[in-house]
C-alpha cells in the first residue's frame, strides 16, 4: 500500500514552480507544529493541497499506520466494516487503515473541497470504497449509528478548543477510535485531553497506553511521542530539501475501543499492552536498559545476557513496542 501511495504522488507537483510548494510547506509545518486553532480550512487551495499531499501523506501514513498496528495487536480478531475518517483531507490516515485492514468501506471528511479533490484523484482505483465528503470539522459534527472505527488525525491542533472537544465526542460514538497528533509537548497535551474525554464517554485505552487510568507523565515535565521512520522520496526533497534518505517522524496517539463491543461488559478480549516502551532502547555492553509505561507509573527495566531470551528480544526492541514483563 506504501507503493502505491508514492505511485499515486508521483508528478504530483508537475507544473508548480518549487518556490511556491515550498512556501506552502513552511506554512504548513508552521500550522502542524504551532498553535494556531482556526475556524477555516488550513489546506486553502490545489497548491497548498499538492505540497501538503506530497511533503505530509509519507510521514501521516507511517505515523497513523504504526499507531493503526499497535491497535490491531491487541485486538486481531477485530476488524472495521465501517471507517470515518474526521478531518482526513487527503487520505493519508485513510491509505493506512488501508493497508491494515480490508474489505471496509471509508467516508472521509473534511472542509477543504480542495483537499477532498485531490484526495480521490490519489484514491481512484486504489481505495475504490471510499466516499469524499464536505463537512466542517468541529461542533454539530456527526457519525453514523453503528461506524466502527473512528481516525482524526493531525487534525485537533487546528481547532478551537471546543471544537477539538466537539470532534472527539463524536468520535467517542464509534465501536473504535485512534487519535493521532504530531509528537510535540502540545500534541501529546491535545492527546491527553482527548484520551480522558474518552475514557470519561466509556471507552477503554488499547494503546499505547497499558491501562485507562490517568497518565503517569507530570504536564510540562515530559510527554508521550512515538517514531515512524519515513522514506524520502524524490518529491519530498524536491519541496523541502534534506541530505538523509529518510526522517523520523514523531508523532503522539491514543487508541480507544468500547469494551462492550469487543468483549462483553468488561472488555475482556480487548487486553491492552503489560508495558509500552516510552523511549528509544539504550543498549550498553551486555545490557539494555527499556524505559518503560505500566500499570504502576513509569519505570526503568534493566535486562542483561544472564536473562537469556528476553535480553535478544530486549535488543531487538523499537520505540514504541509493547513489552510483556515477566511474572513474579
Amino acid at each position: 500500500m506504501h507503493d502505491e501511495l508514492r505511485a499515486a504522488l508521483a508528478g504530483l507537483l508537475d507544473g508548480l514552480p518549487p518556490t511556491q510548494a515550498a512556501r506552502a510547506v513552511d506554512r504548513l509545518i508552521a500550522n502542524y507544529r504551532g498553535r494556531t486553532p482556526t475556524d477555516a480550512p488550513v489546506l486553502r487551495d490545489r497548491a497548498d493541497v499538492a505540497a501538503y499531499a506530497a511533503y505530509r501523506m509519507p510521514a501521516t501514513f507511517e505515523a497513523v499506520r504504526h499507531a493503526l498496528d499497535a491497535f490491531a495487536a491487541r485486538l486481531p480478531d477485530w476488524a472495521p466494516a465501517s471507517h470515518v475518517d474526521i478531518g482526513g483531507g487527503t487520505g493519508a490516515a485513510t491509505w493506512a487503515v488501508a493497508a491494515t485492514w480490508a474489505g471496509h468501506r471509508t467516508t472521509v471528511y473534511d472542509w477543504a473541497e480542495p483537499a477532498l479533490e485531490l484526495g480521490r484523484e490519489l484514491a481512484a482505483g486504489v481505495l475504490p470504497d471510499t466516499d469524499w465528503q464536505r463537512r466542517v470539522i468541529g461542533a454539530g459534527l456527526t457519525v453514523p449509528e453503528g461506524t466502527n472505527l473512528v481516525t482524526v488525525s493531525y487534525v485537533l491542533g487546528e481547532l478551537r478548543p471546543e471544537d477539538r472537544r466537539a470532534v472527539v465526542a463524536a468520535a467517542a460514538r464509534a465501536d473504535a477510535v485512534v487519535l493521532t497528533e504530531p509528537g510535540t509537548p502540545d500534541g501529546y497535551l491535545r492527546i491527553r485531553e482527548a484520551r480522558e474525554q474518552l475514557t470519561d464517554a466509556g471507552l477503554r485505552i488499547l494503546a499505547p497506553c497499558p491501562h485507562s487510568g490517568v497518565c503517569p507523565i507530570a504536564p510540562g515535565e515530559d510527554w508521550c511521542h512515538m517514531a515512524a521512520r519515513v522514506t524520502r522520496s524524490s518529491l519530498h526533497r524536491q519541496v523541502k530539501g534534506g541530505s538523509l534518505p529518510y526522517e523520523d517522524e514523531k508523532f503522539s496517539y491514543v487508541a480507544a475501543v468500547r469494551p462492550a463491543v469487543v468483549g462483553g461488559a468488561d472488555g475482556a478480549a480487548a487486553v491492552a499492552a503489560p508495558a509500552r516502551i516510552v523511549r528509544k532502547p539504550q543498549l550498553r555492553k551486555g545490557q539494555v536498559l527499556l524505559d518503560l509505561c505500566t500499570e504502576e507509573g513509569l519505570r526503568r527495566d534493566t535486562v542483561t545476557k544472564r536473562h537469556g531470551d528476553r535480553y535478544k528480544t530486549a535488543r531487538d526492541a523499537e520505540w514504541g513496542d509493547a513489552w510483556e514483563r515477566p511474572s513474579g
